[in-house]
């Protein structure tokens, strides 16, 4: 199907026009994953999943 591995990196850099951003988000498998949450990365640009660990940061190129 070519969805990802869910929660297979510690570090992800998204980008704002992704925002609102989920983890796991929507390119990952979710049938061996945490039940979804959504991050508040709008105000400080970064936040933490609180199942997985994963830290999400906002990264404009």
């Amino acid at each position: 199907m070519g969805l990802k591995e869910a929660n297979t990196e510690k570090v992800y850099h998204v980008k704002s026009s992704d925002l609102p951003i989920s983890c796991p988000t929507k390119e990952m498998a979710v049938w061996n994953s945490h039940p979804k949450v959504y991050l508040p990365l709008e105000q400080s640009g970064e936040a933490v999943c609180e199942y997985c660990g994963a830290k999400f940061i906002v990264k404009d190129d």
